[in-house]
């Protein structure tokens, strides 16, 4: 499959999700992160994004909550280049009411090749990198032999 390339500018337009029994979590981290993070465009799923102005002081897009369909908006903008990094502390023991559009946020983030962290250490890593602070060139997968082919195939 071929590839192109997507420059990232140094100002990262970074997606903050978090289960309700993460949220504190993603709340502490972002307080502790809160100087890189200030210089980054921030997106959030409704009570995320709110939480994190409330007590954290940064500016968030606020989106739907997420079993109201926020987990598929932050998608539809991953799809559309619009969200390039993904921190999302899910709740791997707590069953989730919109799991399967969880599982979908997490499947466009690799469609696209966005960077996506699901816990704090891995989120850690990535906030810390040297690359948070300057252009980088994201290797998108070429679909468009795939859409072709999905164009030339009889329907069933």
């Amino acid at each position: 499959m071929d590839h192109v390339c997507k420059k990232m500018k140094p100002k990262k337009r970074i997606a903050l999700v978090a289960h309700d029994h993460k949220k504190e979590d993603l709340l502490e981290w972002a307080r502790y992160n809160r100087l890189l993070l200030a210089q980054h465009e921030l997106y959030a799923s409704g009570t995320t994004g709110r939480l994190i102005e409330d007590l954290v002081g940064l500016r968030v897009h606020k989106l739907q909550s997420g079993p109201l369909g926020g987990d598929q908006q932050i998608g539809a903008k991953i799809t559309d280049g619009e969200i390039e990094f993904l921190i999302f502390f899910w709740d791997p023991l707590e069953p989730q009411p919109h799991d399967p559009d969880v599982k979908a946020l997490l499947r466009i983030a690799v469609v696209w090749n966005v960077p996506a962290a699901c816990n704090r250490a891995t989120a850690d890593f990535l906030i810390s990198s040297p690359l948070m602070r300057e252009e980088y060139e994201r290797m998108l997968p070429d679909y468009e032999s795939y859409l072709t082919r999905m164009e030339h195939q009889p329907l069933a």
